[in-house]
């Protein structure tokens, strides 16, 4: 029988302690950032930025918040999915955001302009996402193009082509496309009940459920299938997967087409709760992408970890809005919260230094110290099941 790893050595735990040393060291660098600029104010706004909602004294606004959060919550679940994805097959989806970008475009095309049902503007969004993943995937797999060039490159392609897409169904009134409730209530997300939850915020809905189940399906797909396991052997190992009969080509286009769909659906699931409306003169690519970056590494590359990781940076991003302007510009909210995303990138790093750590004081045992450690454990072990 297998005797289990020590506690410590097991990659979960050494995830968890890890992203949460990455935490603390955002917390860490961004309150020693408002303590240079304003002494009096700095534990006021570190405590703001932690809170968030939290400090609102009506339940009714907490629980309003907590919705609107979880809201913006499920699409940062997507990206990080899709640079989960691609990355567990040897790619990294730097395209995540042009890909959002398409997702969202076009499936408030589908709902301002065209006026379908809400599952045919979630498709079509999924869908355009993908092709644009796919074609990372054949530049890669028959020209040798790196992903990160293409998938730069298709960024702002992508972001100036939804503006254009975009500008019939711009307000009048404004830069933002039109409010989705007031114009095209049927390819809005159904609520399924659960705004009833949060003291009726008609932005929380099918959104939410959506991308945790998204999260599982990923998981299952990568561990327990056979398909999983070919996408993985051709990343970590494209000669050996060849030699073995798997398809390489094929799984480079079939992982990038996932990737880019998910990174899509991530787009679509959010600008379909009509949370948030596109401005059609942006640009700069959308956040969302690149936080998704950030997520998936807090999460440690672990597609139920991305939950929440993707909730854990949503929340310090909204409580960063909750600074003083008094005391404070506007920019050191924008400052705190990108040291914290930036830092939540070292999970491998610390990962791979407290294993090291422990194998370094491993060696440090005589031989027979070790195997009296490891008797000592198996004895223990025996006298468990006992």
């Amino acid at each position: 029988m297998n005797k289990k790893s020590p506690l410590l050595q097991r990659d979960g735990v050494l995830t968890i302690i890890s992203s949460v040393l990455c935490v603390i060291l955002g917390l860490i660098v961004g309150f020693l950032a408002v303590l240079i600029i304003k002494p009096a104010g700095a534990l006021n706004a570190i405590r703001a930025i932690i809170l968030n909602f939290f400090e609102f004294k009506r339940a009714n606004l907490r629980l309003e918040n907590f919705g609107s959060t979880l809201a913006k919550t499920a699409p940062l679940i997507m990206c990080s999915l899709s640079v989960l994805f691609a990355y567990k097959v040897g790619l990294f989806n730097i395209g995540v955001a042009g890909q959002y970008a398409l997702g969202a475009g076009m499936s408030i095309y589908a709902a301002a302009i065209l006026h379908l049902p809400w599952y045919v503007c979630l498709l079509l969004g999924i869908i355009v996402g993908g092709v644009s993943g796919a074609l990372c995937g054949v530049l890669k797999a028959y020209c040798n193009v790196n992903v990160v060039i293409s998938g730069i490159m298709l960024n702002w392609i992508s972001l100036y082509g939804v503006n254009v897409l975009l500008l019939p169904a711009k307000d009048a009134a404004g830069k933002d496309t039109v409010r989705l409730l007031q114009q095209a209530k049927d390819s809005v997300l159904p609520t399924l009940g659960l705004d009833k939850l949060f003291a009726d915020n008609k932005y929380v809905g099918l959104a939410i459920p959506l991308a945790i189940l998204m999260a599982i399906l990923i998981w299952v797909l990568l561990e327990k299938t056979k398909m999983g396991y070919e996408l993985k052997a051709t990343g970590n190992n494209p000669n050996a997967a060849k030699y073995c009969g798997m398809k390489e080509n094929r799984n480079i286009i079939l992982t990038m087409f996932l990737a880019g769909g998910l990174a899509s659906m991530g787009g679509a699931l959010f600008y379909l709760t009509d949370l948030e409306q596109w401005n059609v003169y942006a640009s700069a690519v959308p956040a969302m992408g690149f936080n998704g970056i950030a997520a998936a590494f807090l999460g440690g590359l672990s597609p139920i970890g991305c939950i929440f990781s993707s909730y854990f940076i949503t929340h310090i991003t909204a409580g960063a809005l909750h600074l003083n302007t008094t005391m404070y510009f506007a920019q050191v909210a924008d400052f705190i919260t990108a040291v914290i995303i930036y830092l939540c990138g070292f999970v491998l790093f610390f990962k791979t230094l407290i294993r090291n750590r422990m194998r370094k004081q491993e060696e440090r045992f005589t031989p027979k110290e070790r195997d009296e450690v490891k008797a000592a454990e198996v004895k223990q072990e025996g006298g468990k099941q006992a």
